[in-house]
C-alpha cells in the first residue's frame, strides 16, 4: 500500500521532472510507435509510485507535451494526497526512477521490444531530446533530433553505403544466352518437359522472331499469360529477346482485371496459352507459343541495361494499380554475383510463386543467369503435400516461399526441408518461432529473410544466417544487398539514431524507373537523394525500420496503411475507393486484421446511403460480390460489415483503430443456407467455420465464395487429412468446393468413413 508520506519524495521533485518525463515519453514513442503511454514514476529507494498517462497522438510541440505531463503528474499527486492508494497494477509501459534533481536514475521499458529494453539507448535518446528542446522547445515531437555524435559516427559505417554491384553491362536475356553458350547441354528447365540451355536459347529465339513478325519492337510491353511451365519461361525470355518488356498476368485473375492492366501498360499483344483466352478481353491480340514454326534466329534487340525488362503492378492508394517499370540493370544487380547467397551450378531452384509476383524475378532469373537448373512446380494451386513431395523427389536445393507458405510448411511438413541447402522466405513478417524451429531441426540449412518492395526489385536487404535466431526475438531483415544502399530517416529527412524507428529509403542499382505513365506518382515516391554530394534518387518505401546495435535492420511495419495479403502488397485504399464508388455506400473503411498463425486479411466496414436499402447482411454480401467481379482474389475482403456509422477521431477522419475486430462473421454468400444432414458434413462445416472465421456454414456454400484462397486451401486439406485420415488432393477442393460435394468425395475415398456414416 502506498501512503501520502511515501509520495512526498515524488511530490517535491523539481520542475525538471516534467521535462525529463516528457523527453522519456518522446524517446519511447520514437522507439516503439506507441502514441499513448503510461509511465510509473518513482523517486528514491523505497518511495511510492505515481502513474502518469501521456498522449502524443496529435504530435504536440515539446513544450505542450511537457505541460500535459506536468498536469498529469499534479493530478496523480492530488489523488495520492486524498488518502492511501493502491500500488500500480504493473500495466504501466515505462518505469522511471527519478534522482533528486529530476533526472533519470533508472529506467525500464516494459513493452515487448528488444531495442527499447536497452537502457543505454533510452538514456541516450532522453538526453538528446532534452538537449534539442533546450535549443528549440517548440519543435514537434515527431521532428525532435534524438541523435548524438556517437550515433552519427556509428551510422556513418552502415548508413547510405554498400558495395556496388557488378557493372550492368548486359541485359537479362544476354546474361542467360551467355550462360547457354558456356553450358549448352546442361539442364535448364524441368517440369512436364526437360529443356537444356541450348534448347532454351533456340526456342526463345524462334518465339522472339515470331513476336518481331507481329510488330513487337524495342520499348513495347507484351503481356504473358501462361500456366507455370517451361513454355512460360521460354515466353518471358522471348519477349526480352524481342526487345520488349514483359507484363506477367496471373491465370487466376479475372478478365476485367487483366484488361485494366493491359490497357494501362499499353500492351496490345499477349503471349497466351490457348486454354486461357477467356481471361483476356476480346480486343487484345494473342500469340500462342505452341504455334511457332521455324522462324529465323532473332537478331540482337536495340535495348540497354537501362531499358525496361518487365512491368509489375502494385496496388495504389488512389484505387488505380500502378505499373512499376523495372529495368534490366535492376534485375542483373539482384541475380548476378549476389553477396547474400551462393548460387552453384549444381543447384536446383524451384519456381512456385505466381509469375505476376515479383518474387518470380529471383526464382526464374537467378538460376538461369548462373547455370543452375530450374524446376517448375505443377501449374495450379499449391498443395502443401505436393510441394513437400516435389522438394524431395526433384532434389531441390534452393527454394523461395512467401511467409504464409513458409509457416505452413514448417508446421505441416518440416521433414521436407531436409534435402534443401538454402531456404529464402519473405513477403511479410516471419514468425521467429518458425525460423527457430526450422533451423534447429535442420542445422545444415542456410536461411534468408528477404525484404524489399517491387520498386527496388525483389530484395532491398537480406538477413542470411546458418544459425537459428534467438527465440522470441524478431527476425531481422539484415543488411542491404550488393548494389543497394539504404537509410532510415525521420520526418525531417535526418538519419535516426540506433534503435529509433524511421522510414526506410532505398538507393542504388535496384531502383525501378518509376511508375509507368505516372510522373506525379513517380516524383512522389522516387525523391532526390538527401545525402550531400550524392546525385541520384532514393525510393521512399513507406516502411518503418530501425538500425539494431548489430548494424542490421529490423522491419517495424508500414508508415501508411499498406499491408501484405497472401504475399501481395495491397493498399486498402484501393478497396476503399471501389466501395466508395458504389452508389449504395456512404462511407467505407478497409483494415487489415492479423489472423491466428500469422498473416493478415482485409475486413471492410461500410455505412449505407440514406433511404431504402437492403438489410445489412444482404448488402454486405452484394458489395463483396461486386468487389469479387473486379478485384483479384487477394484484394477481396474476408467480410464486408455494414454499420450505421463509423468511429471518428479528433481530426474528423475515420478512426481505424476504433473499428471493432472480428473473429467470426455471418456467412457472406448469396445462396440459401442448407444445414448439415450427416455427421461428416457437420464435421467438415465445423472445420471450415474455424478456418474461415464464418458461421454458420451451409453444405451448399462454396469454400472460395466464403473467402477461402490458395493458402487456406492448403491448410484445410492438411487439417482434413490429419483429422479424417484421408489422402485428399488439392484439385479435389477446386473441383468440388462445397461441404456436400467434399463429404461425398471423402466417403468414396475412405471405406472407414463410409462405414462410420452407415453406423450412425
Amino acid at each position: 500500500m502506498t501512503t501520502v508520506q511515501d509520495l512526498d519524495k515524488v511530490q517535491n521533485t523539481p520542475p525538471r521532472a516534467e521535462l525529463t518525463l516528457a523527453a522519456l515519453a518522446v524517446a519511447v514513442h520514437r522507439f516503439t510507435g506507441r502514441e499513448q503511454l503510461s509511465i510509473e514514476v518513482r523517486s528514491g529507494a523505497g518511495a511510492g509510485s505515481l502513474t502518469v498517462p501521456v498522449d502524443v497522438t496529435d504530435d504536440p510541440a515539446f513544450t505542450l507535451l511537457a505541460d500535459r505531463v506536468g498536469e498529469a503528474l499534479e493530478g496523480a499527486r492530488s489523488t495520492a494526497r486524498s488518502g492511501p492508494c493502491e500500488e500500480p497494477d504493473g500495466d504501466a509501459e515505462v518505469l522511471a526512477g527519478l534522482a533528486a534533481d529530476g533526472t533519470l536514475a533508472t529506467v525500464q521499458v516494459r513493452l515487448p521490444d528488444a531495442v527499447a529494453q536497452n537502457e543505454s539507448l533510452v538514456r541516450s535518446a532522453v538526453a538528446a531530446a532534452l538537449s534539442a528542446t533546450a535549443r528549440t522547445p517548440d519543435v514537434a515531437v515527431s521532428r525532435l533530433d534524438l541523435g548524438t555524435e556517437a550515433d552519427r559516427e556509428l551510422l556513418a559505417r552502415w548508413d547510405g553505403t554498400r558495395a556496388p554491384a557488378p557493372a550492368a553491362t548486359a541485359c537479362v536475356h544476354e546474361l542467360v544466352l551467355a550462360q547457354a553458350a558456356r553450358t549448352p547441354q546442361a539442364p535448364a528447365l524441368r517440369g512436364a518437359e526437360r529443356i537444356t540451355y541450348r534448347e532454351l536459347a533456340d526456342r526463345s529465339g524462334r518465339l522472339a522472331a515470331a513476336l518481331r513478325g507481329r510488330g513487337v519492337r524495342a520499348g513495347a510491353v507484351v503481356g504473358v499469360l501462361m500456366p507455370r511451365s517451361a513454355e512460360m519461361v521460354v515466353g518471358l525470355l522471348a519477349v526480352l529477346r524481342a526487345g520488349a518488356a514483359y507484363l506477367a498476368l496471373d491465370p487466376d485473375d479475372h478478365s476485367s482485371h487483366n484488361a485494366r492492366l493491359l490497357a494501362d501498360a499499353g500492351a496490345t499483344l499477349v503471349v497466351c496459352d490457348a486454354s486461357l483466352h477467356d481471361r483476356l478481353p476480346e480486343e487484345v491480340a494473342t500469340h500462342d507459343p505452341a504455334a511457332v514454326g521455324d522462324e529465323a534466329a532473332v537478331g540482337p534487340a536495340a535495348v540497354t541495361p537501362e531499358s525496361v525488362a518487365y512491368v509489375s503492378y502494385t496496388s495504389g492508394s488512389t484505387g488505380e494499380p500502378k505499373g512499376v517499370a523495372v529495368p534490366h540493370r535492376a534485375v542483373a544487380r539482384l541475380v548476378r554475383e549476389p553477396d547474400w547467397m551462393e548460387i552453384r551450378p549444381d543447384d536446383v531452384f524451384l519456381q512456385v510463386a505466381p509469375v505476376a509476383f515479383d518474387a518470380s524475378t529471383l526464382e526464374i532469373w537467378a538460376p538461369l543467369v548462373n547455370g543452375a537448373e530450374l524446376v517448375l512446380f505443377a501449374p495450379g494451386t499449391i498443395d502443401a503435400g505436393e510441394l513437400a513431395r516435389t522438394l524431395r523427389e526433384e532434389g531441390v536445393t534452393v527454394v523461395w516461399m512467401t511467409a504464409g507458405l513458409f509457416h505452413l510448411m514448417v508446421e505441416a511438413h518440416l521433414e521436407a526441408f531436409a534435402g534443401l541447402r538454402h531456404v529464402v522466405a519473405g513477403g511479410d513478417v516471419l514468425a521467429p518461432q518458425h525460423v527457430h524451429r526450422l533451423m534447429t531441426e535442420h542445422p545444415h540449412l542456410t536461411f534468408t529473410n528477404g525484404y524489399g518492395p517491387t520498386e527496388n526489385t525483389t530484395f532491398t536487404s537480406c538477413w542470411t544466417s546458418t544459425a537459428a535466431p534467438a527465440e522470441g526475438v524478431p527476425v531481422p531483415i539484415g543488411r542491404p544487398v550488393r548494389g543497394t544502399s539504404v537509410t532510415v530517416l525521420d520526418a525531417n529527412l535526418r538519419p535516426v539514431p540506433v534503435g529509433v524507428r524511421g522510414e526506410l529509403y532505398a538507393m542504388g542499382d535496384g531502383l525501378a524507373q518509376g511508375y509507368l505513365g505516372r510522373p506525379g506518382a513517380t516524383a512522389e515516391r522516387f525523391v532526390p537523394c538527401s545525402y550531400p554530394g550524392r546525385p541520384g534518387r532514393m525510393y521512399r518505401t513507406g516502411d518503418l525500420a530501425r538500425w539494431l546495435p548489430s548494424g542490421e535492420l529490423e522491419f517495424l511495419g508500414r508508415s501508411d496503411h499498406q499491408v501484405k495479403i497472401q504475399g501481395y502488397r495491397v493498399e486498402p485504399g484501393t478497396v476503399e475507393a471501389q466501395l466508395a464508388a458504389d452508389p449504395r455506400v456512404r462511407q467505407a473503411a478497409v483494415v487489415a486484421q492479423t489472423v491466428e498463425g500469422g498473416g493478415k486479411r482485409l475486413i471492410a466496414y461500410v455505412t449505407p446511403v440514406e433511404g431504402p436499402a437492403e438489410q445489412p447482411l444482404e448488402l454486405g454480401v452484394l458489395l463483396r460480390e461486386a468487389l469479387a467481379r473486379t478485384l483479384p482474389d487477394h484484394m477481396v475482403p474476408w467480410a464486408v460489415l455494414v454499420r450505421p456509422d463509423l468511429p471518428l477521431g479528433r481530426n474528423g477522419k475515420i478512426d481505424r483503430r476504433a473499428l471493432p475486430t472480428a473473429t467470426r462473421v455471418p456467412r457472406n454468400v448469396w445462396n440459401d443456407f442448407v444445414p448439415a444432414r450427416t455427421a461428416l458434413e457437420a464435421e467438415i462445416a465445423d472445420i471450415w467455420g474455424a478456418l474461415l472465421g464464418i458461421e454458420p456454414i451451409g453444405v451448399e456454400d462454396d469454400f472460395f465464395d466464403l473467402g477461402g484462397h490458395s493458402l487456406l486451401a492448403v491448410d484445410l486439406i492438411d487439417t482434413l487429412r490429419s483429422r479424417l485420415r484421408v489422402d485428399l488432393q488439392a484439385r479435389t477442393l477446386y473441383l468440388q468446393p462445397t461441404v456436400a460435394e467434399l463429404a461425398e468425395n471423402l466417403l468414396g475415398l475412405s471405406p472407414s468413413l463410409a462405414a462410420a456414416e452407415v453406423a450412425r
